[in-house]
């Protein structure tokens, strides 16, 4: 596109970098093209020789994209909204697949666990407090929302089904009074795949329902790494320094490091992680939203060089890692 600079002034070529961008609108989130004027607009620049036609092409296919890509939005939004608003406002176990939801009505003390795969969600299950404590569990990772349209968060089950647990809709149409809990809890497992998908979850919730954080509605689980067992006692350990703590001097002491929470029973689920009396949450505060939206665009966005540099740099504050 060198054509479109070459001799003329700085005042020019101002305008023209405005006519430009005002032709392209790339903000595939927000949607605000006029779609016959920029089509119009990059056929006349190129007709005045501003531009090549190739270029003029690929405005004109960008624009194309994001009308359709608009579309496909709207549409999964309706679909999701329809969803979310079938059959009442609470029980909607029939409408999200192995969703399972607690009995009460009283949204002050309902509780959603969104788990880590089904091995999990069945322990969950079964050690929940069934009044209180509804459970989703994941099939898998999510997508990483920061590097996707919304139409294409919107079309992903595994974000549909927490849309309708949920009941806030999301993006514009956020609404934080159709919130059906008062609190939202992420539990995974304890290593590095749980903490990537704890980042998938948090990114999706900063991105596109950022009112639950900033109503301090989300929260994370913290399940033990270890297991100890010795004489008739048994006790848990988070960290490899609680763990040599607890170990002291002991003999003939058994450790199990849980590859995940599918290998803890139910009983060991909801003494460590889901029993309020014993459980640790850590909500999710948002101090500083430019520098979270920094960091969430750097470790989650597609340019892998942000994050080469970031990693790089804060490399030596890692403990515990899980190799």
């Amino acid at each position: 596109m060198a054509k479109m600079w070459a001799g003329r002034t700085a005042g020019e070529t101002d305008r023209i970098a405005d006519d430009f961008n005002a032709s392209i609108h790339f903000d595939c989130r927000m949607f605000r093209e006029d779609i016959t004027g920029s089509m119009a607009h990059a056929a006349m620049l190129a007709a005045q020789n501003i531009i090549d036609k190739a270029d003029a092409d690929k405005i004109a296919e960008q624009v194309l994209i994001n009308k359709r890509s608009r579309e496909a939005a709207e549409k999964a939004r309706i679909e999701v909204k329809a969803k979310i608003s079938a059959g009442g406002n609470m029980d909607i176990s029939n409408r999200v697949e192995k969703f399972v939801n607690c009995r009460t009505k009283d949204v002050s003390i309902r509780e959603l666990y969104i788990v880590e795969g089904d091995s999990a969600g069945g322990s969950a299950k079964q050690a929940r407090d069934r009044k209180y404590q509804a459970i989703l569990p994941l099939r898998g990772k999510p997508l990483n929302a920061e590097k996707k349209r919304l139409d294409q968060v919107l079309s992903n089950e595994e974000f549909r089904s927490l849309i309708t647990a949920l009941g806030t809709s999301i993006d514009e149409s956020f609404n934080l009074n159709n919130l059906k809990y008062h609190k939202v809890i992420i539990l995974s497992d304890a290593d590095q795949d749980g903490a990537h998908i704890r980042a998938i979850l948090l990114t999706f919730f900063f991105r596109y329902m950022k009112g639950l954080i900033d109503a301090g509605k989300v929260y994370i689980a913290t399940p033990p790494l270890y297991k100890i067992s010795y004489k008739n006692v048994v006790e848990y350990a988070w960290t490899d320094d609680e763990l040599r703590m607890k170990i002291g001097n002991q003999r003939n002491v058994t450790i199990q490091r849980y590859k995940g929470l599918g290998e803890m029973n139910a009983e060991q689920l909801w003494d460590t992680t889901m029993d309020p009396k014993y459980r640790t949450l850590l909500k999710v505060n948002l101090d500083d939203v430019i520098e979270a939206d920094r960091i969430f665009s750097t470790l989650m966005g597609d340019d892998v060089e942000p994050r080469r540099e970031f990693i790089e740099e804060n490399a030596v504050y890692v403990q515990n890692l899980d190799v």
